[in-house]
This record gives structure tokens, C-alpha cells and sequence, in this order.
């Protein structure tokens, strides 16, 4: 269940005289009880008596002066207020709007009224069902908050359970959220909603509900398909309510985004509130008609040192996504492609706004997003912000694409009637029709099936010998580090395809690039990340945000005399860099190379920093992105990744050893004493139990010191044994342990020993 009601407080108020009380007992006995205290107790009803499994309190308030302090204690208290008025009583009638619902208003009362006309067997057969709905209406019109009126009988038991079931509903599926009864319309959130529902359903997104759309949509929710004839009752009763062009409603024998509005609208008018909830809560919803955080975030441990990926599921997912809004089948998302994409999300906005998206991934000649950059930017986020990746997996409908799990449940009875008066008894509630029946299932979590789409990856620690680990990861970040004009965003920019860029423009804020690198027959995907003037220095004080980076790829431009020096400068001020797998990178090599004005040239301080980098040696790596050579630069980068031996500088990879080596060490240290604390308890509890027992014979007049005691000579066989080993072990001195004998003769030999156990045996 998606309400919040773990109990349900029903308070029946109204005249003295009026049957409230009458009403309780007749309820509780299943029969007219003649004769009734004037304030019934509390009485409460089992979850089993409640369409949605909760308890339910039943407060008869009582009325008068007396009862006074009591009855807006327990209207304070009430989820739902049951009004009552006599029909052979009109002051009763007119006391309900004069009195009874100002005086509610006045206390701040604001709860769901059940407006309930007792004793109908006494009224006069002549009047007419019409003119009581003509007396009803007004009161419902000026008070918002009566959300349905009922007649019964406490005498005859007619409608009595009825009206404690709606007041239930009118707790559990409440009216105000979802429909204005002034203006007889949805209320703007409930449009919202429900246009996101309808396109989430429409999977082929070409604006209607197909018959089969509309059967998994029914399934979905409701657990039960819908057959042909019922389906087809369904279009003729939304036909019935379209005044003048039926194509606002049904085009193509699908159901329009009007029609599906318009089916909601007529399920809240005739009472059938829950299924419009029940609808709403399976795709997430919640009172307040807002994705619910457990199901936008859902629990997604991740444990230290790992890290996150796209699933198959995930990519398979993301890709019917993108084949679905690809409406020209070019290959590519086009802007107004991505905006009806987005258009479930929160403001219809896509989740990089502050990044260069589209132009950070791969796109054809006229800006749209291939496959390739849609998978790579999604591969990315969920790599740098998995709970990104899992709001907008929800965003984009994927508990309902992976809807495989679905609880099962039996429904409760539902009303038929209007909301503004009603007298028959509850029956099957589903579609209009009554054909599809619902359950509370369809508001059952379906957010733990979001995290079906991320799979949790190890990457390689340093140290780490083998590349197991290493090769569960398929999405690398790589930090591209430089001074201003080196070319970190002419890497950035060649690494998705894009043009070079001759005119310099400085970047000032977070800029990454994503693309699939193929290597050694697999496609894996490289992120390339420059922090920006503005947020370099912050974020590289700050090791815990280095937490994802695979490589740092360290760029100069070689025709500039002073560009090595900002690198080194760089590894100097923040020493924590040198524990990363490194790659020098020189720029521009299209140009002179100059000098650099350094202590030492860049590749004798490559080779200095004891890099030895497959197919690369210590480097740096020569590239120029104005002509496009770029030496297999980031399959080198992705090699890097995989296996940083010989790419991490010896500093760093001394401080991986040691660290290495202390954690053994210390693994070690926890094992033995370990150990030996277990085989110090043994020997305490066996010394201890035949002490006990020598103690016990002397006491019985046993032998204690003599050679008639078998135990207390092994007690001491032990004790000399021990005493001995600890004077001849290592490093323990003799000469000051007070109580143990220092002689080398203490120590038993083999044969010693043997007979020492046997004795004990």
C-alpha cells in the first residue's frame, strides 16, 4: 500500500436523537438493537474489514452540552467524520450546513465528511429519489469536504456497512488530491501525473493506447488482462462522453491522452476513486501525487571501493528508449526528440545541464545524439552519479519495463454509484464496466526492480597483482590535468569526434567527454574529465572526489617553454596525485618544439618518475589534435586503466607496496594472535577443571600432594610443561619470572612429554 494509514479514526457526529448510536450497534450485532446507551464505546473493526487491511476506530462522540469537550476532542482526532441527520427530522437536515459543518471549520477541522441520512423506513413512500438529490447538492456544493451522502436504515441494517466502508475509502483513496467538485475537472497535479502514466504506457510513443498497450497497462496495475469485449466497451463508453469530435478521445482505435483523462475523470465521479489511486501508486505516485523518494531512490548499497555500471538490462533498457523516440530512424536523437523523451521528467529537463551536453558525447553532423553517445553518456553518469542514473530510470519508466514482479491480492468490493448519492451496495470495483477487476497490489513497491539496471564493479587497487579485478569494469575516468591553452579540450573534443577547434576558448567550469573505445575485441567506454579554472584547486584538495579516476593524464603544449612547469608544479603542491596511474601528454606537436623551461626535460623526468608504460615506455606521448594524431592515445589511457603497472610513478607505487605490505602484515598479526588466544583458553580450562577436581578430592580426603592423585599430577605435568616452554621461547628471559624454574632441565624431552599425556589419558 502507498497511503500512510496504519488506523483509520471514524467519528460520528449530529443531532441528539439522529441513530447514531443505533447505527454502531447495528453494525457491530448485524442487527437492530432496540434498546442502546446513549454513547456507544469505542469499537474497533479488524483489518479484515477494510478495503485496505488497516484497523479501523469507530467513535461515537455523543451529543449536548455534556458531550461537548469530548466531541471536538475526538473530531480533532478523526480521519473521517460521519455526519448524521434524521430524513422525518428537517431541523436535523438544516442544522448540517447552519451548524454542525461551520462549527468543523471553526475548530480547523479539515478531514473527509460522510454525509449519512438515517431512518429511511420511517420517510414517506411518495417522495421522490430526485428531490432528494436537489436537497443534497447544494450542501455538497458550498462544503468541499462532504465527499459522498447515503441513506440507510439502522432498524432494517440497509446500507450500514456501506457507509462505514465509505468512510474507510474516503480515508484511504481520498477526493480532494485528485478531481475539483466545483469545476467537475482533474485537478492540474492529477493531470500531471496521469499524462506521464499515459506516456510511459505508450511504448511505440505515437500518442495513443494501443489495445495492447492498453492490456499491459491493465495487467500492470490491476493484475488481469482485459478481454476483446471489454476492451471494446470500454472505447464505446468513452465514445458516449465525447460531445463533438470523437478523435479528441479515439484515433486509430487507441485511446487518446484525452480519452485517458476522460476515464479517470468519469472513475472519480462514479465513486471509483480507487482505481484511479491504485493507478497512480503502481507508477510511483504518492498522496501528494509526487514520485515517492523510495521509488525515484531507491536502496542502492554501494560498499567502499566499488563502483557502478549499467546492467545488461540497464543498456538494454536505455536502448528501446532511445529506439522508441527515434521517430525519422536516422540513428540519432534530435533536440525535439530528446525533449518528448525528457518530457516525464521533472520540468522535462535531461539530468546535464551543467555539463556540455550533447557536445560532451558522440552525435552525427547535425548535433543528434547517436546510440553510441546516448549509451556512453548514460554509461558515464551511472559511473559518477549512480542515484542520477536510478531517478531517471524511473523518470523514464523502467520498473515497468522490468515489471516481471508483481504481488497478488483479492480485491475488495467498490461502490457503483455516484459520488454525490449513493444507495446501492458496493460491488466489484475495475473499469467502468465492472469487467477488469483491481487489487491493492497495484500499489505494491515495484522501485527495488529500478536497481535490476546497475551491477556493482571492482575496479584494480594499486598493489594489486592480478587483473581479474580490473576486467569487471567497463567504464574508466580518466582526469586530464593542464595549464591554460595545453589543449585539454582539443583531447576532450577528439576523443567524441568533433572538428578542431582553432580559436582558443578558455574553460572555466566542469567538462567531461564520453565515448566507446574498442580494445582487444571489446567495447569499453573512456571518460575524459577537465574540473575548469574555477574548480581545479578545490577539487584537487579534496581526495575523496579522485575517488572514481582511473588515470590522470597530465598535459603540456611542447611549443610552450612554460607548460611543463605548471604539470610539475601541480604534482608538487598535491603530492597525492603521484599514487595514480600517470600518462604525460605532449600537445601541438604539429609545431616547433621548444625547450622547456624546467630543472629537468619531460622525458627524462618521465623516466625519472620510473614510468614504463606498454607500447609507450616512460613517455611523454606526442599528439596533435589539429591533425588528428593522436597515437592511439586513449587505447593507451584504457590499457592504463585495465593494468596501471608501470604507469603509476615509483613514489607512488612504493606507497602502494607498503601499504600492501602493512595490510599483510597486519592480517597476519590479527591470525596468530588469534590463535594463540585460542590455545591459551584451552590449556586455562583444562588447568582449570583438574584443579577444580584435586580441590574437590582433598576435600572428600582424597590425596592432594601425594602420588595417589592421578589428576593432580597431571595438573602439574601440565603446569611444569607450559612454565618450561615459556622460559626456553625466544626472547623471554629467565632469570626474573618468579615461580617458574630457570634450569634447562625443566624442559621435558619428547619421551617426556608423551608420558605426561598418557598419564593424562
Amino acid at each position: 500500500m502507498s497511503h500512510s494509514h496504519t488506523e483509520i479514526r471514524i467519528v460520528l457526529a449530529g443531532d441528539v436523537g439522529v441513530g447514531k448510536s443505533s447505527l454502531i450497534m447495528s453494525l457491530v450485532k448485524e442487527g437492530f438493537v432496540e434498546h442502546v446507551q446513549n454513547v456507544v464505546p469505542e469499537i474497533t473493526l479488524p483489518s479484515e474489514a477494510s478495503p485496505a487491511g488497516v484497523t479501523t476506530k469507530i467513535l461515537d462522540s455523543g451529543s449536548g452540552a455534556a458531550f461537548q469537550e469530548r466531541l471536538e476532542t475526538e473530531l480533532r482526532r478523526a480521519h473521517v467524520v460521519v455526519l448524521v441527520y434524521s430524513v422525518v427530522d428537517q431541523e436535523s437536515f438544516e442544522r448540517i450546513s447552519s451548524y454542525w459543518l461551520p462549527m468543523m471549520r471553526s475548530l480547523g477541522i479539515n478531514v473527509p465528511v460522510i454525509l449519512v441520512g438515517n431512518k429511511v423506513d420511517q420517510r414517506p413512500a411518495d417522495i421522490e429519489e430526485d428531490a432528494l438529490e436537489d436537497e443534497i447538492a447544494p450542501v455538497m456544493a458550498e462544503f468541499k469536504e462532504v465527499e459522498t451522502c447515503i441513506e440507510c436504515s439502522a432498524s432494517l441494517t440497509l446500507n450500514v456497512g456501506e457507509i462505514f466502508f465509505y468512510a474507510q475509502k474516503a480515508v484511504l483513496y481520498p477526493t480532494a488530491p485528485l478531481y475539483d467538485s466545483r469545476s467537475h475537472t482533474l485537478k492540474p497535479a492529477c493531470v500531471d501525473a496521469l499524462r506521464n502514466i499515459f506516456h510511459l504506457c505508450d511504448s511505440d510513443k505515437d500518442g495513443i493506447l494501443s489495445d495492447e498497450e492498453i492490456n499491459n497497462f491493465q495487467f500492470e496495475c490491476f493484475d488481469a488482462p482485459l478481454q476483446l469485449q471489454e476492451l471494446v466497451g470500454i472505447k464505446q463508453l468513452v465514445m458516449q462522453g465525447t460531445h463533438s469530435d470523437a478523435s479528441m478521445h479515439l484515433r486509430d482505435d487507441g485511446l487518446t491522452l484525452a480519452g485517458f483523462l476522460y476515464l479517470h475523470t468519469l472513475f472519480i465521479q462514479r465513486g471509483r476513486l480507487e482505481t484511479t489511486w491504485t493507478v497512480l501508486w503502481t507508477f510511483g505516485y504518492g498522496m501528494d501525487l509526487a514520485l515517492t523518494n523510495t521509488y525515484v531512490y531507491p536502496r542502492f548499497d554501494v560498499p567502499h571501493g566499488m563502483g557502478v555500471e549499467l546492467s545488461p538490462l540497464g543498456y538494454q533498457f536505455f536502448t528501446e528508449v532511445f529506439k522508441a523516440h527515434d521517430k525519422d530512424h536516422d540513428g540519432a536523437l534530435s533536440a525535439s526528440e530528446l525533449e518528448q523523451l525528457f518530457q516525464t521528467a521533472p520540468g522535462g529537463q535531461h539530468p546535464w545541464g551543467a555539463l556540455n551536453f550533447p557536445s560532451g558525447t558522440v552525435t552525427d553532423e547535425s548535433g543528434a545524439v547517436t546510440l553510441q553517445g546516448w549509451l556512453a553518456q548514460w554509461s558515464m553518469t551511472t559511473l559518477l552519479e549512480p542515484r542520477t542514473t536510478l531517478a531517471y530510470l524511473a523518470y523514464l519508466g523502467y520498473p515497468y519495463f522490468a515489471h516481471g514482479m508483481r504481488a497478488s491480492g483479492t480485491p475488495p468490493s467498490s461502490g457503483t454509484s455516484s459520488p454525490c448519492y449513493v444507495s446501492a451496495a458496493p460491488a466489484s470495483y475495475a473499469w467502468l464496466d465492472g469487467t477488469a477487476v483491481g487489487n491493492q497490489s497495484g500499489c505494491h513497491a515495484r522501485s527495488a526492480l529500478t536497481t535490476s539496471a546497475l551491477k556493482l564493479v571492482r575496479p584494480r587497487r594499486l598493489g594489486e597483482r592480478r587483473r581479474s579485478h580490473a576486467e569487471q569494469c567497463s567504464v574508466f575516468l580518466a582526469l586530464v590535468l593542464g595549464a591554460h591553452g595545453s589543449g585539454k579540450s582539443a583531447l576532450l573534443r577528439q576523443l567524441v569526434g568533433k572538428p578542431f577547434r582553432g580559436k582558443y576558448a578558455p574553460t572555466h567550469r566542469l567538462q567531461r567527454a564520453v565515448a566507446a573505445v574498442e580494445q582487444d575485441g571489446a567495447e569499453r567506454y573512456l571518460v575524459l574529465q577537465e574540473y575548469g579554472s574555477h574548480n581545479e584547486a578545490e577539487a584537487l584538495r579534496n581526495p575523496a572526489k579522485l575517488e572514481r579516476v582511473s588515470v590522470i593524464v597530465f598535459v603540456y603544449d611542447s611549443s610552450d617553454t612554460h607548460s611543463f612547469s605548471y604539470v610539475s608544479n601541480l604534482r608538487q603542491q598535491y603530492p597525492h596525485l603521484a599514487s595514480f596511474p600517470t600518462l604525460f601528454v605532449a600537445t601541438k606537436s604539429d609545431l616547433d618544439l621548444a625547450r622547456q623551461r624546467h630543472e629537468v626535460q619531460p622525458d627524462m623526468y618521465c623516466r625519472k618518475l620510473g614510468l614504463n608504460i606498454p607500447h609507450l615506455g616512460a613517455g611523454p606521448l606526442n599528439v596533435s589534435a589539429q591533425l588528428g594524431e593522436m597515437a592511439e592515445l586513449y587505447n593507451i589511457i584504457l590499457s592504463i586503466a585495465m593494468d596501471a603497472r608501470g604507469a603509476v610513478p615509483a613514489h607512488g607505487r612504493s606507497l602502494g607496496t607498503v601499504r600492501l605490505r602493512w595490510r599483510t602484515v597486519a592480517l597476519w598479526l590479527v591470525a596468530v594472535s588469534g590463535s594463540t588466544a585460542v590455545l591459551w583458553t584451552v590449556w586455562r580450562l583444562v588447568f582449570s577443571s583438574q584443579t577444580t577436581a584435586n580441590v574437590g578430592l582433598g576435600s572428600s580426603g582424597g590425596t592432594v600432594n601425594g602420588s595417589g592423585s592421578s589428576s593432580s599430577h597431571s595438573a602439574r605435568s601440565w603446569s611444569l610443561w607450559w612454565s618450561s616452554w615459556w622460559k626456553t621461547a625466544p626472547g623471554v628471559s629467565s632469570g626474573n619470572d618468579v615461580g617458574f624454574r630457570s634450569t634447562p632441565s625443566a624442559t621435558p624431552s619428547s619421551a617426556s612429554v608423551t608420558s605426561i599425556l598418557k598419564s593424562e589419558l
